[in-house]
């Protein structure tokens, strides 16, 4: 299966399972992705939610496929390319880290509402290179957790970011040994479950963006990208031909 679901009390963890593939999130495993989160919000027993990926390194990367239907980002039910990046659920999902998070595989971390990276670990617009949109929130959450001006820099150039300099700008929370995201974000969701839900809950919800200027962000950044359509076909075409891997920006 390409996401695995497990239990450790109050906290489930949602594991991407595709090591074969770098855990890049296709279509299939986008949709499984928000189906587990889905069930993740139905199910009174979970309290936080992990987000991981499995085998060596760990990457969370895009696909760099293209949609083939622009449809309205908002219309229900229709999960984002990466899968639940339209979600805003009640309950806290904490990032767990280890390898490369990158062009969408990046937007679904900023979508988590903690982030935890191992010292490994890097996150970047790699997709500029190619000139595939951010289409899974990232315009929209990015200048939220760093500021504008940060976030222009790296939507701007798609450099990568460290683990350290990501804590520094307030794009990572936690930063762990290699190997430690998971067991280090499972100690910080435990920490969460130990505190009255409700009230968690509510103070949650009221510092995050309201659903409506989320909604309006969304339709914003899916209505720039339609325009690209042709452009980012071509790059993706030429990702998936081989070109720039490893996060190389020599050949663009």
């Amino acid at each position: 299966m390409s996401v695995l679901v497990t239990r450790e009390g109050p906290v489930c963890i949602v594991t991407l399972n595709r090591p074969e593939a770098r855990n890049a999130v296709d279509p299939p495993t986008a949709r499984a992705l928000y189906s587990a989160m889905l069930d993740f919000e139905a199910d009174d027993r979970a309290q936080v939610a992990i987000l991981t990926g499995a085998g060596a390194g760990s990457d969370w990367i895009s696909s760099l496929s293209i949609p083939e239907d622009w449809t309205d980002p908002m219309d229900d039910p229709i999960p984002g390319p990466m899968g639940p990046s339209r979600l805003m659920l009640r309950k806290p999902v904490i990032a767990a880290i280890e390898g490369p998070a990158v062009a969408g595989g990046m937007e679904l971390a900023l979508w988590c509402d903690l982030r935890v990276m191992a010292k490994p670990a890097v996150m970047g617009v790699y997709c500029r290179r190619w000139g595939v949109p951010l289409i899974d929130g990232g315009t929209v959450r990015l200048p939220r957790l760093v500021g504008q001006g940060r976030a222009n820099d790296l939507i701007l150039t798609g450099r990568p970011v460290t683990s350290g300099e990501a804590a520094q700008i307030g794009l990572a929370d936690r930063v762990c040994a290699r190997g430690q995201a998971l067991e280090e974000a499972l100690d910080l969701a435990q920490s969460l479950t130990a505190f009255p839900q409700a009230c968690l809950r509510a103070d949650h919800l009221s510092a995050r963006m309201s659903p409506e200027h989320l909604a309006e962000g969304l339709r914003r950044e899916w209505a720039s990208a339609t325009v690209l359509e042709a452009e980012g076909i071509a790059g993706a075409t030429r990702f998936a031909e081989g070109r720039g891997r490893g996060g190389d920006f020599s050949d663009i």
